[in-house]
């Protein structure tokens, strides 16, 4: 279909309706709809509150491989992050980006450097937006803060994640965006992760790291 016949065919359903696409009366129409929309059918697993919430999003991303720790407060994440290096044999190096709330922390003896785009830093760090609790997945946007090459480069990626940030399902998590954000405000890119990268492609046979980090390591700060 040519574009002036879509023209035409547009044209001939406006002057059939008598409408000229600028009414207030349509644009609010459209505009309540919008606001007013019906919410689909939420899971019962995803309806869930308080401990409970941060049980499930635990149990649902270890079971797609990640590992979880659970930490106090941000005073301690330095401390968690240097055990999780330790106990794998890494160096304690970290890249992340320009996270105002990551670069507060008392780093302790841990090196930690603006990542650049070479993609040299074995781990990286990322400080999440939000999590969902019904399938374990982190919620992380684009920008300078947590730079999207960060999910993808290192092979070891660690996720800081606020207990009050998890959210029990994908449709509470898009809301919370839409406030934080508002509208035309969106970030480039959302990047939903659970677990870390994999692929059974070759052969049906599981690989790590198939896309992105072999390990994928979450910690999530209570207060």
């Amino acid at each position: 279909m040519s574009s002036r016949s879509r023209t035409e065919i547009f044209a001939e359903l406006r002057r059939a309706l008598g409408a000229a696409g600028a009414e207030a009366s349509r644009r609010r129409a459209v505009a309540d709809r919008l606001e007013r929309a019906p919410h689909g059918v939420i899971p019962a697993r995803g309806r869930i509150e308080g401990a409970g919430r941060i049980t499930l999003f635990r149990a649902e991303a270890e079971r797609a491989l990640a590992s979880v720790a659970e930490v106090a407060s941000a005073a301690d994440v330095a401390a968690q992050i240097a055990t999780y290096l330790r106990g794998r044999d890494l160096p304690l190096r970290l890249g992340m980006g320009a996270d105002l709330f990551l670069a507060a922390l008392p780093w302790l003896d841990l090196k930690v450097r603006q990542e650049s785009a070479d993609g040299t830093d074995c781990v990286g760090l990322s400080h999440a937006f939000g999590a969902v609790a019904e399938s374990g997945t982190l919620v992380l946007v684009s920008g300078d803060a947590n730079p999207t090459r960060l999910n993808f480069l290192p092979e070891t990626h660690i996720v800081v994640v606020a207990a009050a940030d998890i959210v029990g399902t994908y449709e509470e998590i898009w809301r919370k965006l839409r406030a934080a954000y508002g509208k035309g405000g969106m970030p480039r890119s959302v990047n939903f992760i659970t677990g870390p990268s994999r692929s059974a492609d070759i052969g049906q046979k599981m690989q790590l790291g198939a896309h992105g980090p072999r390990d994928l390591h979450i910690i999530v700060v209570e207060t």
